[in-house]
């Protein structure tokens, strides 16, 4: 079995430790930096760390449920894994299906390999450099997805948080030379298969998150161009894992 069938695997198992909470009341706490927190996170988190442990001992592993190792330690690591056990806490409370599981390998501040799994709806991406980005559907149909950079002389579709949207996003990216002609909303870091796949043109993320939010999406977006990698400005072990303003898939 390759890495990546191993890490779907991982993903899928993942998912349904955090399915055997959706149904049910979900009873949310607060962790220090305000965001929420629910069983489901906590049971995602144990399948995945553990899993990765056995099958990689020697390489660290970070999940955003396990806390963050000092940065004098951890910026000698030229490998390592980036988790986040359960992105779109707050899409997992709403019930509306859009939240994932995040897997990704990082060599040199790098995604090299990174998994999406969106467990209501049983769809998997994943990016893999030199291999390209697929997404599996819940039959386990494997399709490539593609993606292009978009035109500066025609209308763009860009996708925006549903949680976390900023009023002044289409001005900003017009301001880029781009015309936006509509505005996808979604959950997650879906919105970078969304753009990977082609559904929506461009990304652009005016407002905070952490590596762990980004690193598997951003595997995903990378390895989807049809001619090459393509351009992101997002890196990783930074000393404060806290990303800044970014867009995806403008060139």
């Amino acid at each position: 079995m390759t890495i990546s069938e191993t890490l779907i695997d991982i993903s899928a198992d993942a998912g349904e430790a955090i399915l055997n909470y959706y149904k049910d009341e979900i009873k949310v706490e607060t962790k220090d930096d305000e965001s929420p927190l629910t069983k489901a996170d906590l049971a995602s988190h144990h399948v995945i760390v553990d899993a990765l442990r056995k099958l990689t001992p020697e390489t660290p592993v970070i999940s955003e449920e396990s806390g963050l190792p000092k940065y004098e330690e951890r910026k000698e690591w030229k490998k390592y894994w980036l988790v986040d056990p359960l992105d779109g806490t707050k899409e997992f409370i709403k019930k509306n299906g859009e939240f994932t599981v995040n897997i990704a390998l990082i060599e040199n501040n790098k995604p090299v390999i990174g998994v999406v799994h969106i467990p209501a709806k049983k769809i998997t991406y994943i990016g893999q450099k030199s291999l390209g980005s697929y997404k599996i559907d819940s039959d386990g149909n494997k399709t490539e997805v593609i993606s292009t950079i978009p035109g500066k002389n025609k209308k763009v579709s860009i996708v925006t948080s549903r949680s976390h949207g900023s009023s002044d996003t289409e001005d900003r990216i017009e301001k880029m030379g781009f015309i936006v002609g509509k505005s996808v909303p979604a959950g997650s870091s879906l919105k970078f298969c969304l753009v990977a796949e082609g559904t929506a043109d461009i990304y652009p993320r005016f407002g905070p998150t952490m590596e762990w939010d980004t690193a598997a999406g951003d595997a995903v977006f990378r390895y989807s161009g049809k001619d090459g990698e393509r351009y992101s400005p997002l890196e990783y072990n930074k000393p404060s894992m806290k990303n800044g303003e970014f867009v995806i898939g403008h060139k």
